[in-house]
């Protein structure tokens, strides 16, 4: 993490494109804010939008806007965010969802630096900073045909990775402070901490979800708890049974051979549908990723054979 804070200081100032790569839920919207903070752009806008959870016909109207009567329902004009951004930050999350066609289209912007609303017929200068992050493997995606190697490459100027929570254990009881802070002045409590042992069991649990997960669990405590120290019973059943059973080794196979990140992907949308009682929206919520993102994925799940009789 401190060899990430550097290299935030170090692109913070430029105009440079930045690729963000990271697990859900590892703060990658974070680190765009942090990112725009920290530049000379700072006084102007950050806007963000999440290119897995916005219909694709939607989608080109929110990122190039449209003229009125350029389609059905559109009464009016509307101003997209490649325009808005003007002179500020645009973060696209989830940027590997964008459908070829507005790959092109987005490839044009970043080379031309205008931009043409749906049903318009001049362009228009727009000057903003990109920033991009996503939870695949985009070098794959490109290999695979789904994503534009011209528009990787654009977006890619610089990349910087947010290791995974299970990663990066020592930083837990800081984020946990810190969230535990935030809930107690939100909920008008107490100060709330963790007891040790309380500490340990946080510790032992595997976070699929990361610091998502790790901060929902915690407001899930906040909101019961009467302020004071917190106790392992305090905290809810799926984190205490994780610890009182010893979990097979995350990135480990049964028979020892290392496992690829798309099963230890897998593993955690199939878990988190079982908690979820396979409501796929709730799911997508928790893991931090879109509906159609989700339901894609369970798609190529089924098409490959992974899923079991009766899964998902």
């Amino acid at each position: 993490m401190e060899q990430l804070f550097q290299q935030m200081r170090q692109v913070a100032p430029s105009r440079a494109s930045v690729l963000i790569l990271g697990e859900s839920g590892t703060g990658k919207e974070l680190v765009a804010k942090a990112l725009h903070q920290a530049s000379p752009r700072r006084q102007e806008r950050f806007l963000a939008l999440n290119c897995g959870a916005i219909p694709n016909e939607i989608l080109e109207s929110e990122l190039f806007g449209h003229e009125k009567g350029s389609f059905t329902g559109a009464v009016g004009r509307k101003i997209g965010k490649l325009e808005l951004a003007a002179q500020g930050t645009l973060f696209l999350d989830e940027i590997s969802e964008l459908v070829p066609e507005l790959q092109v289209k987005l490839l044009r912007v970043l080379e031309e630096r205008q931009v043409m609303r749906v049903g318009g017929s001049r362009m228009i200068d727009v000057d903003f900073r990109l920033l991009a992050a996503t939870n695949r493997n985009l070098e794959q995606a490109v290999a695979d045909g789904a994503f534009r190697e011209d528009l990787y490459y654009r977006l890619k100027v610089v990349t910087l990775s947010i290791p995974p929570l299970r990663e990066r254990l020592d930083d837990l009881p800081l984020l946990a402070n810190h969230f535990l802070r935030e809930f107690a002045a939100r909920e008008g409590k107490s100060e709330m901490r963790l007891s040790g042992r309380a500490l340990k069991c946080l510790s032992e649990h595997r976070w699929q979800g990361n610091v998502r997960e790790l901060r929902n669990v915690l407001e899930t405590v906040a909101v019961f708890h009467d302020g004071g120290m917190i106790e392992v019973g305090d905290l809810p059943e799926e984190v205490r049974s994780a610890a009182a059973t010893p979990a097979e080794n995350p990135v480990q196979s049964p028979f020892g051979e290392p496992r690829t990140m798309a099963e230890i992907e897998r593993q955690a949308i199939l878990e988190t549908l079982g908690r979820t009682g396979g409501k796929r929206a709730h799911a997508a919520r928790v893991l931090g990723i879109g509906v159609r993102t989700l339901q894609r994925k369970l798609k190529d799940y089924r098409e490959q054979g992974l899923l079991g009789e009766g899964e998902a």
